[in-house]
Protein backbone atom coordinates (compact mmCIF):
# COMPACT_ATOMS: atom_id res chain seq x y z
CA UNK A 1 0.00 0.00 0.00
CA UNK A 2 1.53 3.30 -1.09
CA UNK A 3 1.72 6.08 1.47
CA UNK A 4 0.69 9.55 0.35
CA UNK A 5 2.89 12.49 1.36
CA UNK A 6 1.61 15.15 3.62
CA UNK A 7 0.39 18.25 1.66
CA UNK A 8 2.98 20.43 3.42
CA UNK A 9 5.79 18.09 2.33
CA UNK A 10 4.52 18.19 -1.27
CA UNK A 11 4.38 21.96 -1.11
CA UNK A 12 7.97 22.12 0.22
CA UNK A 13 9.15 19.82 -2.59
CA UNK A 14 7.49 22.02 -5.23
CA UNK A 15 9.04 25.16 -3.76
CA UNK A 16 12.45 23.47 -3.64
CA UNK A 17 12.20 22.40 -7.30
CA UNK A 18 11.09 25.92 -8.29
CA UNK A 19 14.02 27.49 -6.44
CA UNK A 20 16.43 25.02 -8.04
CA UNK A 21 15.13 25.87 -11.51
CA UNK A 22 15.37 29.61 -10.76
CA UNK A 23 18.94 29.08 -9.54
CA UNK A 24 19.92 27.24 -12.73
CA UNK A 25 18.24 29.93 -14.85
CA UNK A 26 20.06 32.77 -13.05
CA UNK A 27 23.38 30.90 -13.24
CA UNK A 28 22.88 30.49 -16.98
CA UNK A 29 22.04 34.18 -17.40
CA UNK A 30 25.11 35.24 -15.42
CA UNK A 31 27.33 32.91 -17.48
CA UNK A 32 25.82 34.28 -20.70
CA UNK A 33 26.42 37.90 -19.59
CA UNK A 34 30.02 37.05 -18.65
CA UNK A 35 30.53 35.45 -22.06
CA UNK A 36 29.05 38.48 -23.84
CA UNK A 37 31.30 40.77 -21.79
CA UNK A 38 34.45 38.84 -22.74
CA UNK A 39 33.46 38.42 -26.40
CA UNK A 40 34.68 41.90 -27.52
CA UNK A 41 38.01 41.31 -25.77
CA UNK A 42 38.62 37.95 -27.45
CA UNK A 43 37.33 39.34 -30.77
CA UNK A 44 39.83 42.21 -30.66
CA UNK A 45 42.68 39.94 -29.54
CA UNK A 46 41.91 37.34 -32.23
CA UNK A 47 41.42 39.84 -35.05
CA UNK A 48 44.59 41.81 -34.28
CA UNK A 49 46.53 38.57 -33.78
CA UNK A 50 45.47 37.17 -37.18
CA UNK A 51 46.19 40.42 -39.04
CA UNK A 52 49.39 41.33 -37.24
CA UNK A 53 51.24 38.06 -36.58
CA UNK A 54 52.17 37.50 -40.26
CA UNK A 55 54.65 40.42 -40.27
CA UNK A 56 56.14 39.65 -36.91
CA UNK A 57 59.90 39.11 -36.83
CA UNK A 58 63.20 40.57 -35.69
CA UNK A 59 63.30 43.09 -38.57
CA UNK A 60 60.04 44.54 -37.33
CA UNK A 61 61.70 45.63 -34.08
CA UNK A 62 65.04 46.77 -35.50
CA UNK A 63 64.31 48.59 -38.77
CA UNK A 64 62.74 51.87 -39.83
CA UNK A 65 59.35 52.08 -41.60
CA UNK A 66 59.66 51.65 -45.38
CA UNK A 67 58.89 54.48 -47.83
CA UNK A 68 55.24 54.64 -49.04
CA UNK A 69 54.35 51.65 -51.20
CA UNK A 70 57.50 49.62 -50.47
CA UNK A 71 57.50 46.45 -48.38
CA UNK A 72 59.83 45.36 -45.57
CA UNK A 73 61.11 47.52 -42.75
CA UNK A 74 59.77 47.73 -39.25
CA UNK A 75 58.81 50.10 -36.45
CA UNK A 76 61.99 50.14 -34.36
CA UNK A 77 61.98 53.93 -34.16
CA UNK A 78 58.35 53.96 -32.95
CA UNK A 79 59.14 51.33 -30.30
CA UNK A 80 62.01 53.40 -28.93
CA UNK A 81 59.88 56.55 -29.13
CA UNK A 82 57.05 54.93 -27.18
CA UNK A 83 59.43 53.82 -24.44
CA UNK A 84 60.96 57.32 -24.25
CA UNK A 85 57.69 59.28 -24.00
CA UNK A 86 56.21 56.83 -21.47
CA UNK A 87 59.35 57.04 -19.32
CA UNK A 88 59.24 60.84 -19.51
CA UNK A 89 55.59 60.83 -18.47
CA UNK A 90 56.43 58.49 -15.59
CA UNK A 91 59.36 60.60 -14.40
CA UNK A 92 57.18 63.73 -14.41
CA UNK A 93 53.97 62.28 -12.95
CA UNK A 94 55.24 59.91 -10.24
CA UNK A 95 56.93 62.52 -7.96
CA UNK A 96 53.92 64.87 -8.09
CA UNK A 97 51.49 61.99 -7.69
CA UNK A 98 53.39 60.49 -4.76
CA UNK A 99 53.67 63.79 -2.89
CA UNK A 100 49.96 64.44 -3.42
CA UNK A 101 49.07 60.96 -2.16
CA UNK A 102 51.30 61.36 0.91
CA UNK A 103 49.60 64.66 1.73
CA UNK A 104 46.13 63.18 1.31
CA UNK A 105 46.89 60.10 3.38
CA UNK A 106 49.23 61.40 6.06
CA UNK A 107 48.71 65.15 6.54
CA UNK A 108 45.07 65.87 5.71
CA UNK A 109 43.50 64.62 8.95
CA UNK A 110 44.93 67.24 11.32
CA UNK A 111 41.84 69.48 11.43
CA UNK A 112 38.62 70.26 9.57
CA UNK A 113 40.33 72.75 7.26
CA UNK A 114 42.86 70.14 6.12
CA UNK A 115 40.08 67.59 5.60
CA UNK A 116 38.17 70.08 3.45
CA UNK A 117 41.26 70.78 1.34
CA UNK A 118 41.85 67.04 0.93
CA UNK A 119 38.24 66.55 -0.14
CA UNK A 120 38.64 69.15 -2.90
CA UNK A 121 41.99 67.70 -3.98
CA UNK A 122 40.43 64.23 -4.35
CA UNK A 123 37.54 65.79 -6.27
CA UNK A 124 40.00 67.50 -8.63
CA UNK A 125 41.93 64.26 -9.15
CA UNK A 126 38.70 62.42 -10.02
CA UNK A 127 37.75 65.15 -12.50
CA UNK A 128 41.22 64.98 -14.07
CA UNK A 129 40.85 61.20 -14.42
CA UNK A 130 37.76 61.75 -16.56
CA UNK A 131 39.36 64.32 -18.87
CA UNK A 132 39.61 62.91 -22.43
CA UNK A 133 43.13 62.33 -23.65
CA UNK A 134 42.63 64.67 -26.58
CA UNK A 135 42.05 67.51 -24.11
CA UNK A 136 45.35 66.70 -22.42
CA UNK A 137 46.96 66.75 -25.85
CA UNK A 138 45.43 70.13 -26.74
CA UNK A 139 46.55 71.47 -23.35
CA UNK A 140 50.17 70.41 -23.92
CA UNK A 141 49.97 71.64 -27.52
CA UNK A 142 48.83 75.12 -26.44
CA UNK A 143 51.22 75.31 -23.51
CA UNK A 144 54.40 73.83 -24.98
CA UNK A 145 54.14 73.52 -28.77
CA UNK A 146 52.41 76.76 -29.83
CA UNK A 147 54.48 78.85 -27.43
CA UNK A 148 57.69 77.26 -28.71
CA UNK A 149 58.85 76.10 -25.26
CA UNK A 150 59.44 72.58 -26.60
CA UNK A 151 57.71 72.47 -29.99
CA UNK A 152 56.67 69.09 -31.38
CA UNK A 153 58.89 66.82 -29.32
CA UNK A 154 59.20 63.88 -26.96
CA UNK A 155 59.30 66.34 -24.04
CA UNK A 156 55.90 67.82 -24.96
CA UNK A 157 54.53 64.28 -25.38
CA UNK A 158 55.91 63.32 -21.97
CA UNK A 159 54.12 66.26 -20.34
CA UNK A 160 50.83 65.33 -22.04
CA UNK A 161 51.15 61.72 -20.91
CA UNK A 162 52.06 62.85 -17.39
CA UNK A 163 48.73 64.71 -17.21
CA UNK A 164 46.96 61.47 -18.13
CA UNK A 165 48.99 59.30 -15.75
CA UNK A 166 48.77 61.60 -12.73
CA UNK A 167 45.23 60.66 -11.52
CA UNK A 168 45.99 56.93 -11.64
CA UNK A 169 49.23 57.40 -9.69
CA UNK A 170 47.57 59.61 -7.05
CA UNK A 171 44.53 57.40 -6.49
CA UNK A 172 46.39 54.08 -6.32
CA UNK A 173 49.14 55.50 -4.08
CA UNK A 174 46.52 57.09 -1.81
CA UNK A 175 44.67 53.79 -1.45
CA UNK A 176 47.92 51.86 -0.91
CA UNK A 177 48.97 54.23 1.89
CA UNK A 178 45.57 53.92 3.54
CA UNK A 179 45.97 50.14 3.66
CA UNK A 180 49.06 50.40 5.88
CA UNK A 181 47.79 49.77 9.44
CA UNK A 182 47.78 52.73 11.82
CA UNK A 183 49.53 50.55 14.40
CA UNK A 184 52.65 50.56 12.20
CA UNK A 185 52.77 54.35 12.37
CA UNK A 186 52.11 54.37 16.12
CA UNK A 187 54.87 51.82 16.73
CA UNK A 188 57.39 53.87 14.75
CA UNK A 189 56.45 57.13 16.50
CA UNK A 190 56.44 55.33 19.84
CA UNK A 191 60.06 54.30 19.27
CA UNK A 192 61.02 57.94 18.87
CA UNK A 193 60.94 58.32 15.08
CA UNK A 194 59.73 61.60 13.59
CA UNK A 195 56.66 61.80 11.37
CA UNK A 196 58.76 62.29 8.24
CA UNK A 197 61.03 59.34 9.12
CA UNK A 198 57.95 57.19 9.78
CA UNK A 199 56.39 58.11 6.44
CA UNK A 200 59.47 57.74 4.23
CA UNK A 201 61.18 54.80 5.99
CA UNK A 202 58.23 52.81 7.33
CA UNK A 203 54.91 53.65 5.62
CA UNK A 204 56.08 54.13 2.03
CA UNK A 205 58.10 50.85 1.89
CA UNK A 206 55.07 48.99 3.27
CA UNK A 207 52.82 50.50 0.56
CA UNK A 208 55.39 50.14 -2.23
CA UNK A 209 53.80 47.11 -4.02
CA UNK A 210 50.46 48.93 -4.30
CA UNK A 211 52.20 52.06 -5.53
CA UNK A 212 54.17 50.09 -8.14
CA UNK A 213 50.93 48.52 -9.35
CA UNK A 214 49.40 51.95 -9.89
CA UNK A 215 52.46 53.18 -11.78
CA UNK A 216 52.37 50.11 -14.06
CA UNK A 217 48.67 50.66 -14.80
CA UNK A 218 49.33 54.33 -15.56
CA UNK A 219 52.17 53.36 -17.91
CA UNK A 220 49.90 50.84 -19.66
CA UNK A 221 47.33 53.56 -20.28
CA UNK A 222 50.00 55.95 -21.58
CA UNK A 223 51.39 53.35 -24.01
CA UNK A 224 48.13 53.06 -25.88
CA UNK A 225 47.17 56.72 -25.98
CA UNK A 226 47.12 58.34 -29.40
CA UNK A 227 45.23 61.63 -29.26
CA UNK A 228 47.63 63.35 -26.87
CA UNK A 229 50.65 62.26 -28.94
CA UNK A 230 49.25 63.50 -32.26
CA UNK A 231 49.23 67.04 -30.84
CA UNK A 232 52.65 66.83 -29.17
CA UNK A 233 55.00 64.13 -30.50
CA UNK A 234 53.78 64.40 -34.10
CA UNK A 235 55.66 61.66 -36.04
CA UNK A 236 58.99 60.89 -37.61
CA UNK A 237 60.23 58.20 -39.98
CA UNK A 238 63.77 58.44 -38.59
CA UNK A 239 65.49 57.17 -35.45
CA UNK A 240 65.07 59.43 -32.38
CA UNK A 241 67.98 61.85 -32.11
CA UNK A 242 66.80 64.26 -29.43
CA UNK A 243 64.05 64.68 -26.86
CA UNK A 244 63.31 68.08 -28.38
CA UNK A 245 62.39 66.91 -31.89
CA UNK A 246 59.29 65.15 -33.32
CA UNK A 247 59.39 61.46 -32.46
CA UNK A 248 57.61 58.34 -33.70
CA UNK A 249 55.39 56.32 -31.39
CA UNK A 250 53.54 53.05 -31.93
CA UNK A 251 50.03 54.40 -31.46
CA UNK A 252 50.55 57.31 -33.90
CA UNK A 253 52.20 54.93 -36.37
CA UNK A 254 49.08 52.77 -36.28
CA UNK A 255 46.91 55.87 -36.76
CA UNK A 256 48.96 57.11 -39.73
CA UNK A 257 49.64 53.84 -41.53
CA UNK A 258 46.22 52.20 -41.12
CA UNK A 259 44.56 54.84 -43.31
CA UNK A 260 47.07 55.03 -46.19
CA UNK A 261 46.27 53.17 -49.46
CA UNK A 262 49.52 51.14 -49.44
CA UNK A 263 49.23 47.52 -48.34
CA UNK A 264 52.76 47.21 -46.80
CA UNK A 265 52.07 50.19 -44.54
CA UNK A 266 48.69 48.75 -43.57
CA UNK A 267 50.34 45.43 -42.66
CA UNK A 268 52.89 47.34 -40.60
CA UNK A 269 50.04 49.10 -38.78
CA UNK A 270 48.47 45.73 -37.91
CA UNK A 271 51.79 44.38 -36.66
CA UNK A 272 52.28 47.51 -34.52
CA UNK A 273 48.73 47.10 -33.17
CA UNK A 274 49.51 43.52 -32.18
CA UNK A 275 52.76 44.50 -30.48
CA UNK A 276 51.12 47.41 -28.65
CA UNK A 277 48.35 45.13 -27.45
CA UNK A 278 50.89 42.65 -26.13
CA UNK A 279 52.70 45.43 -24.27
CA UNK A 280 49.50 46.56 -22.56
CA UNK A 281 48.59 42.94 -21.78
CA UNK A 282 52.00 42.28 -20.23
CA UNK A 283 51.72 45.45 -18.15
CA UNK A 284 48.31 44.34 -16.86
CA UNK A 285 49.63 40.87 -16.00
CA UNK A 286 52.63 42.41 -14.23
CA UNK A 287 50.36 44.63 -12.13
CA UNK A 288 48.25 41.57 -11.22
CA UNK A 289 51.33 39.66 -10.12
CA UNK A 290 52.44 42.57 -7.94
CA UNK A 291 48.96 42.78 -6.38
CA UNK A 292 48.97 39.02 -5.67
CA UNK A 293 52.33 39.20 -3.94
CA UNK A 294 51.14 42.24 -1.97
CA UNK A 295 48.01 40.42 -0.77
CA UNK A 296 49.97 37.29 0.19
CA UNK A 297 52.35 39.26 2.41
Amino acid sequence: MMMTEHPQVQSLRKRLRFRTMVGWLMTGLVALCALLTLTPLFAVLGFVLVRGISRFGLDLLTKLPPPPGLSGGGFGNALIGTVLVVLLGTVISVPFGMLTAVYLSEFSNADDRQKEIARWVRFGVNVLAGVPSIIAGVFAYGLLVVTGIFGYSAMAAGVALAVLMLPTVVRTADEALKLVPREVRWASVGLGASNYYTIFRVVLPAALPGIVTGVILAMARAMGDTAALIFTALFSTFWPRSLFEPIATLSVLVYNFATVPYRPQQELAWAASFFLLMLVLLASVASRLVIRRYVQR
